[in-house]
């Protein structure tokens, strides 16, 4: 009875050490999860606080996303939709003036819209003063898909690049997020859960660039 009773005590104190263990890790990897994200708010905060005059407020900036899959170029607007209400928003939410989805499709044509991720400046040029729009603000969407050995996946990996314009191409801000998925083909999903995750430290930064370098004519 007492060699059972000891080794009922020594199990229960050893599920109890391995219960203390585990919970002691997963509280450091808390607090490191709220480590990381104080630091990535205490960022944002510093670039937000940049000045920002009313008459660069006052200006339009027009939003377009877009995508490249396998040298194939996509940029059929209302396909991004989820993606621009997203950044729109946050530039909104900021005092910027943006203009519409709905004005964009009104009144640029598909194939100016291609000019602007094409780099044709002459086609850009024309849309942008038909909507007066003084900036463009890009978001490419780009995916790699390959197969992971180690993990014997299917492995996609997602990554958006925002490049802030003035109407003549000069280039005032670039800001860059991305992240990687084992599985799926939903590469504009898996854009849109991206945006969303790091969509506040990249406002941040084209606001900060956009107050600093933008100006007035």
């Amino acid at each position: 009875m007492r060699h059972s009773a000891l080794i009922v005590l020594l199990t229960s104190a050893t599920l109890c050490g391995g219960a203390f263990a585990q919970g002691f890790k997963f509280s450091n990897a808390d607090n490191d999860d709220q480590a990381r994200e104080a630091e990535q708010q205490a960022r944002v905060q510093v670039l937000l606080s940049t000045p920002c005059k009313a008459k660069i407020k006052n200006q339009k900036i027009m939003v377009l996303i877009g995508e490249s899959q396998d040298g194939m170029l996509q940029t059929n607007q209302s396909r991004y939709s989820s993606h621009f209400d997203a950044l729109n928003a946050r530039l909104q939410g900021l005092g910027l003036k943006t203009i519409t989805q709905s004005q964009i499709k009104a009144q640029v044509a598909q194939a100016e819209i291609d000019a602007y991720f094409k780099n044709d400046p002459d086609k850009a040029l024309s849309a942008s003063k038909r909507l007066a729009a003084q900036y463009i603000l890009r978001g490419l969407i780009t995916s790699e898909a390959g197969y992971n050995t180690i993990v014997r996946v299917n492995q996609v990996s997602i990554r958006m690049q925002f490049t802030l314009t003035d109407a003549s191409g000069r280039i005032l801000s670039q800001a860059n997020a991305e992240n990687a998925s084992y599985s799926g083909v939903d590469t504009t999903g898996m854009a849109l859960t991206l945006v969303n995750e790091k969509a506040d430290e990249v406002v941040a930064q084209l606001y900060s660039d956009y107050c600093r370098v933008a100006t007035t004519k």
